[in-house]
């Protein structure tokens, strides 16, 4: 990691264990610590991290703004911080200013679509949008009969449906009917939903891995504390080798979405080689959200699963993470397309040129 991205994740650490502690928040039922963690957010310039100054944004780097993301997952973070990261980075595509204050994007499922429509304005449906109640603004895909374009909008013009998911956080039903943007401009040739979706779920990966790398911690410290037969439960071999599971399954997490991140920030193009990576880990690090979670609650027993245990912030969100910006079984499906294409000669060496 170089200097700066040192320098921006240690910032976002700084902010998330003065205002984001785990038992904090899971104490506070009233929700009093979400406006001063977005404010401090907002100081910092994290929530635009990946928007250039001349947009509005603090112009941090891809590989920067990442690692902030990484340090989000392992906080369990409930506000919109990677998806006003995702909106600022969508708008920026199309050199579009990004307006201050919590946004999302749509779609935010690959099987949604948006219509630009012959008089400029947006008409569509988007289901499981992270946040889309509490956004000020979102950023949007539509689609046109001259191409892609990318258009911000006042989230007051759209009808927002409710929702929650897995970790009971906002997953809401967005309908624009005719909805005016506030500002629209085609997308830059090439880019298109697939890349959004991509890089959504490299997002969404490295959530998951530092969620998973927290489960670790907070297990690990747990088996050294629960006393049962008169010794600790950290001394059970079955105990060792589940915490040895889940450390390989935080492990796997981890190397798949940096890798993924990594060659996303070093790419110019949403390329073969991006799709591979970014696929990839978004199957990986789902399967291992599964996998891990389980190991965890098996180690914490009964307390795990109690709304006053901090676990379940990690997991279920882990949980609700797998399904934004595409599934596993989605991104599988894709995987083998490209891969059924290109045909069994070129399989192995697009995997050993990664």
């Amino acid at each position: 990691m170089a200097e700066s991205e040192n320098i921006v994740a240690e910032t976002a650490e700084r902010i998330f264990a003065d205002l984001a502690d785990a038992q904090t928040i899971n104490s506070d039922k009233k929700g009093g610590w979400k406006a001063p963690l977005w404010h401090a957010l907002t100081e910092a310039g994290l929530p635009l991290s990946w928007v250039p100054e001349d947009c509005g944004g603090s112009g941090a780097s891809m590989a920067e703004g990442f690692s902030v993301l990484s340090s989000a997952g392992r906080f369990a973070l409930a506000v919109p911080l990677a998806e006003t990261m995702l909106a600022g980075w969508l708008l920026t595509q199309a050199k579009i200013p990004s307006p201050e204050g919590m946004m999302t994007v749509v779609p935010a499922s690959p099987k949604d679509h948006v219509t630009l429509n012959a008089d400029g304005t947006l008409s569509g449906r988007a289901r499981g949008v992270p946040f889309a109640k509490a956004a000020k603004h979102i950023a949007v895909l539509a689609s046109g009969a001259s191409g892609l374009s990318i258009a911000l909008v006042d989230a007051g013009a759209c009808r927002v449906e409710e929702g929650l998911n897995l970790a009971s956080d906002a997953s809401d039903i967005v309908t624009l009917n005719n909805v005016p943007p506030v500002a629209i401009k085609p997308a830059p040739k090439g880019f298109d939903q697939t890349a959004l979706m991509l890089m959504g779920g490299v997002a969404r990966s490295l959530q998951i891995a530092g969620a998973l790398e927290s489960m670790l911690d907070v297990s690990v410290r747990y088996s050294n504390e629960r006393v049962a037969f008169e010794k600790k439960i950290s001394k059970f071999q079955a105990v060792q080798h589940n915490l040895a599971r889940l450390a390989g399954e935080a492990a796997a997490a981890l190397a798949a979405a940096s890798s993924a991140a990594d060659a996303i920030a070093n790419s110019k193009s949403f390329d073969d080689a991006v799709f591979l990576e970014a696929a990839s880990a978004k199957i990986r690090c789902s399967e291992a959200a599964e996998k891990g979670a389980a190991i965890a609650h098996q180690v914490h027993g009964a307390i795990g699963f109690t709304i006053e245990h901090i676990l379940h912030r990690y997991s279920l969100r882990a949980l609700s993470w797998r399904d934004d910006f595409g599934s596993e079984s989605y991104w599988a499906v894709e995987l083998g397309k490209m891969v059924a294409e290109r045909g069994a000669d070129e399989l192995w060496p697009l995997v050993a040129s990664r």
